[in-house]
């Protein structure tokens, strides 16, 4: 079965996909998670190609309890852009969830690495806190 270019099909630009976003980041900001999952849902079904919209939706996922869906969108966000270390950490987060330990420890101590000190600090602080 074919996939359906769903901004293609309602005929979206990219400021309309940018409203949007807009709009589901500011239901995150305020803490408003169901609302903000709708928005970056919809967003992954009409811009597939955006790491930006995975990471979110991955973010959120993490961030109410659901793992299993919060790696889902991760992986899918790492396809897109392998190497972004936030998206990284919240996977580490997320194998620490569904207890993969030994999976989240493999990539936090290579983001121990990271010249970020956020990220090679909070790597660090999984580390310590998981053992």
């Amino acid at each position: 079965m074919a996939k359906v270019n769903w901004r293609e099909l309602l005929g979206w630009n990219k400021e309309q996909l940018e409203e949007l976003r807009f709009s589901g980041f500011t239901f995150l900001r305020e803490g408003k998670y169901e609302k903000a999952l709708l928005f970056f849902k919809t967003l992954v079904l009409l811009d597939p190609e955006s790491a930006y919209d995975a990471q979110t939706l991955g973010a959120l996922y993490l961030q109410m309890g659901d793992g299993e869906r919060a790696l889902e969108a991760l992986n899918a966000s790492l396809e897109i852009e392998p190497d972004h270390e936030p998206t990284l950490l919240n996977k580490v987060k997320t194998l620490l969830l569904l207890q993969r330990r030994e999976e989240a420890f493999s990539i936090a101590r290579q983001l121990q690495k990271s010249a970020d000190l956020t990220i090679s600090g909070d790597a660090s602080a999984l580390i310590l806190a998981y053992s």
